[in-house]
């Protein structure tokens, strides 16, 4: 469940963004469409005057060109359209700040223990609680219930003494017998400090640093209730 190390090199990492990608390709339409003309004109300066080039010909060739021109148009007008529906879709998150939220995310540890989910799996007859640091090393694993429930995590590792603060994966490896039926993420709360717009997707922040798409919430709390 490598969510931040992964998700969020995705969401903040040096990619080519939709409005880098449109600018592109109106520039490039530009200097196509100038080369255009000037091999259209070209060819109407060359043509064999004993037989000269049909004009229908010419008249298909700049039909095409403009239906190519008037497609990169449409295609700019609805980054824009989609731009404006996210930065309207932030302003509605904009409540959500203060707010507690519970998603598929790395827990934030700092010296308490932490609330987590722990989920089931059908067929299960023996489950474990995985913990990771953000480089996927494994620094400690539990037997917890195969029906799932809430847990305290204490932070410790397999000595018993506690981890440093920051930021680690949690999974639960089930097994029936000794063949894993699969690895499901722990899901775990953090407070919204921040909402944050990242290439047309609003990404929430949480205290503990994590950064997780507003789509991945799966419930809030007012941690004042």
């Amino acid at each position: 469940m490598d969510v931040t190390a992964t998700q969020t090199s995705s969401a903040f990492g040096a990619t080519v963004g939709p409005k880098a990608a449109a600018t592109d390709s109106a520039t490039k339409l530009a200097s196509d469409f100038e080369t255009f003309l000037k091999m259209l004109t070209a060819q109407m300066k060359n043509q064999d005057p004993l037989n000269p080039v049909d004009s229908s010909e010419f008249s298909s060739q700049l039909a095409a060109f403009s239906s190519v021109e008037q497609q990169v148009r449409t295609n700019d007008l609805l980054i824009g359209l989609g731009d404006q529906l996210s930065v309207l879709g932030m302003g509605q998150l904009q409540g959500w700040v203060g707010m507690t939220a519970r998603a598929d995310m790395p827990v934030s540890f700092a010296g308490e223990p932490v609330p987590i989910n722990i989920p089931s799996h059908a067929g299960a007859d023996l489950a474990y609680l995985v913990v990771r640091d953000l480089r996927g090393g494994i620094v400690y694993q539990q037997e917890v219930a195969t029906e799932g429930g809430n847990l305290d995590w204490d932070g410790r590792d397999e000595a018993g003494a506690k981890l440093a603060d920051g930021l680690y994966n949690l999974t639960v490896d089930f097994f029936q017998g000794e063949d894993l039926l699969g690895s499901t993420p722990v899901v775990t709360q953090d407070r919204i400090v921040e909402a944050r717009l990242s290439e047309g997707q609003t990404v929430l922040v949480m205290s503990g640093g994590q950064l997780v798409p507003a789509s991945q919430v799966i419930g809030l709390r007012d941690p004042n209730a």
